[in-house]
């Protein structure tokens, strides 16, 4: 598996986030809902496709993983709820709150990231070292 790849991939879209949230700060809410919109369809085409592979490497891919994906996904419906309730929504005390929670979802939402990727970082070193082992068994094996 090239962990490169994978991990350039998950930088580029660390990037994207990154720019995409300078750009938010500044934007009203009409395009704040377009970028919501454009960002809940990345997520649920992201989840999709996370489900069709777990679902086409059969049972092996059954794991605690595919649960933290479903978990994310309906995680990310939630937030795209808040958002078209709070457009429904007028009263300002609640509205701060509601901001509050969300602030405190996102905040929450990057702290998980950065255990995702500290999970990825050991279970790519775990499988660099399981083949390394299997390479070396083989080789024991062959002499």
């Amino acid at each position: 598996m090239d962990y490169n790849a994978k991990l350039d991939e998950l930088h580029k879209r660390v990037e994207d986030t990154e720019a995409s949230v300078k750009a938010a700060a500044a934007e009203d809410r009409d395009k704040l809902k377009q970028r919501i919109d454009q960002a809940q369809s990345d997520v649920d085409r992201t989840a999709a496709e996370a489900k069709q592979k777990a679902q086409q490497a059969g049972e092996r891919a059954e794991s605690g993983w595919d649960q933290v994906r479903a978990d994310a996904a309906a995680k990310a419906a939630e937030i795209k709820g808040k958002v078209d309730r709070r457009n429904r929504e007028i009263d300002a005390n609640m509205a701060d709150s509601d901001a509050r929670s969300a602030e405190g979802n996102a905040a929450s939402a990057i702290d998980f990231a950065v255990l995702a990727v500290g999970n990825a970082r050991l279970a790519i070193l775990d499988a660099i070292d399981a083949r390394a082992y299997a390479d070396e068994a083989a080789r024991r094996v062959a002499t």
